[in-house]
């Protein structure tokens, strides 16, 4: 058993029990995920999810093959594939399978093989060198127990010219508003999550994975340390979260 240990939440558990931990986390919640992204951030997840693929920009006229990690219910994947030409084609990789199957049932038919469904850890991606044009996560790296391996295994994957983009939740930045959402954030999402998903403990530690999570800056050198280049971080609504960018080059 390894003496290391990391966090779960405000918690200090092992290094090695943190992804069952996490893993308990989305069965429990898979099912009315999206709903409760709907509601917890009133809508707004949605555009920046459109925001992350705008600087995406997949091509409509020549072949796109993109990894979208930590993406099992396919919230990103539907967009990519939207907004890119008929070459476009998706791998949504999660290492939840109950996050998959949603995914593989809200995709049905209708993208036929543009897109398929891997079920693996980020930290050890079961993938080719150089496979890939682009490569996004979002919501997901935060819950990676070993958040610098998952950033060496995306540059790995990523073609020379490919672009990693993580949308991910931030700091607040503007005095005031961050009481606020403090406030909202431990007071009222753990009770929705109780009423609408049955399960307030989920989102308790979702709530405080954000928390957790490295500042701006500091998350940009952790993607340079990857082998990144041209690194850069766009916030949105008031710094509520953020969009990270970063080249291989």
């Amino acid at each position: 058993m390894s003496d290391q240990s990391t966090h779960f939440g405000f918690k200090t558990v092992p290094l090695e029990e943190k992804q069952g931990r996490v893993n308990e986390v989305f069965h429990s919640v898979a099912g009315r995920y999206d709903l409760m992204n709907d509601l917890m951030s009133a809508g707004l997840h949605r555009l920046w999810k459109n925001t992350l693929v705008n600087m995406l920009r997949p091509p409509k006229d020549r072949p796109f093959r993109h990894l979208d990690v930590a993406g099992g219910t396919g919230d990103v994947a539907f967009r990519i594939l939207e907004a890119g030409g008929p070459q476009t084609k998706v791998t949504v990789l999660d290492i939840n399978g109950d996050m998959l199957e949603v995914g593989r049932e809200r995709a049905g038919h209708r993208y036929g093989e543009r897109i398929d469904f891997v079920e693996a850890n980020a930290e050890s991606l079961p993938l080719e060198d150089k496979s890939f044009d682009a490569y996004t996560i979002a919501f997901g790296i935060r819950n990676v127990p070993r958040i610098d391996l998952a950033l060496k295994e995306a540059y790995r994957v990523l073609k020379p010219g490919g672009r990693f983009l993580c949308l991910e939740f931030s700091k607040v930045d503007v005095p005031g508003l961050d009481a606020i959402y403090e406030a909202y954030s431990f007071n009222v999402i753990p009770k929705l999550g109780k009423m609408v998903t049955g399960d307030s403990e989920s989102y308790q530690y979702l709530v405080e994975s954000i928390r957790r999570f490295p500042a701006p800056a500091a998350f940009a050198r952790m993607i340079e340390e990857a082998g990144f280049k041209r690194v850069s971080h766009r916030a949105l609504t008031a710094g509520v979260v953020a969009i990270h960018s970063g080249w291989k080059i």
